[in-house]
């Protein structure tokens, strides 16, 4: 359970540091802000993990394992989660605004775990599968008082784009986790794997076909781009743990865990009060907001632990597995 935790704190911490970035220039008001951003993003994490692969010696174990069929599908994986669900995710904000896409969004771990029952036959309690319900609503409640509706925007296009991500982001985690089950294939080579095949699939195709190429190499040498780098750093490790979970609990509980990055990004960001140049970027939880934030992370926690009776809950404990 600890790896999906922290994949949703650092998660919840490289959302922040994004959005840092996002209000510097020339991100600031660029209609080309999304796809660069996230392009930038995955290419700095496709280098991290390079880096991070190559210090310990297991370039090779990923060259080994891009050739088995696990590795292919591992890669099948990263398109649907990266460009795919992130385009996706991308053009639901441009036209029906940041609050409507969470609303829907949040919803793919109801996908995915759907999936990862019927296709790799985990299993989840009744009640662990009502606390990850508790979680999602708790994610919709914060999206919908995000509010965040786009004048001018195609509110088809953004519905299509928001399960479009939907369904990229739950049914990536259901191929990560049967291809992990490959020797071959652990969740560090994995995970160099997705990175890697996003960043050049955003190189390659995304940024030449949404024509913001252009606008991406003019920012590379900016001081927004090194805070890019930085939340690519944090995603990194998200990601690590998050693979980590996957593998070690499936992709059922470790999307449950995961999900609770929207109460740590709102933890984060009341953090940025407390400090000068950045407080204007962050704010203060009202009390709904603090009720939704328990709501995740009491719903992802029960809902990622088979026996509630570890976590103390012992009037429960009793109750049968469905």
């Amino acid at each position: 359970m600890l790896y999906g935790l922290i994949s949703g704190i650092t998660w919840g911490l490289d959302t922040v540091i994004l959005g840092i970035a996002c209000a510097m220039v020339p991100f600031l008001g660029a209609a080309e802000t999304n796809f660069a951003t996230a392009a930038l993003h995955d290419v700095a994490a496709a280098l991290i993990l390079l880096v991070y692969m190559g210090v310990r010696g297991r370039l090779g174990d990923t060259i080994a394992a891009l050739k088995t069929r696990s590795g292919k599908v591992v890669m099948l994986g990263a398109l649907l989660g990266g460009p795919i669900g992130m385009s996706g995710y991308l053009a639901a904000i441009s036209n029906i605004g940041a609050g409507n896409t969470a609303v829907i969004s949040a919803f793919y771990p109801a996908v995915g775990t759907l999936g990862a029952v019927l296709v790799l036959h985990e299993k989840m309690s009744v009640r662990q599968i009502i606390a990850l319900g508790v979680a999602i609503m708790g994610v919709v409640a914060m999206g919908a008082m995000a509010g965040g509706s786009v004048e001018g925007g195609n509110v088809f296009v953004g519905i299509m784009g928001a399960l479009l991500c939907v369904f990229g982001w739950g049914i990536e985690a259901v191929i990560l986790a049967w291809g992990m089950k490959d020797d071959a294939v652990d969740n560090e080579t994995a995970l160099q794997l997705r990175e890697t095949t996003s960043a050049l699939a955003y190189v390659l195709v995304v940024l030449p076909l949404s024509g913001t190429m252009g606008f991406t190499v003019n920012a590379l040498f900016t001081p927004a781009t090194g805070v890019v780098m930085l939340a690519g750093l944090a995603g990194v490790i998200s990601y690590l743990y998050y693979y980590k979970a996957i593998d070690a609990i499936g992709a059922a509980r470790g999307m449950a865990l995961n999900i609770s990055y929207s109460a740590w990004a709102v933890v984060f960001s009341a953090l940025l009060v407390a400090i000068p140049s950045l407080s204007s970027l962050g704010a203060i939880p009202g009390p709904m907001e603090i009720v939704c934030c328990i709501a995740i992370m009491v719903g992802t926690v029960l809902s990622a632990t088979p026996d509630w009776s570890e976590l103390g809950i012992k009037s429960l404990s009793a109750h049968s597995q469905a």
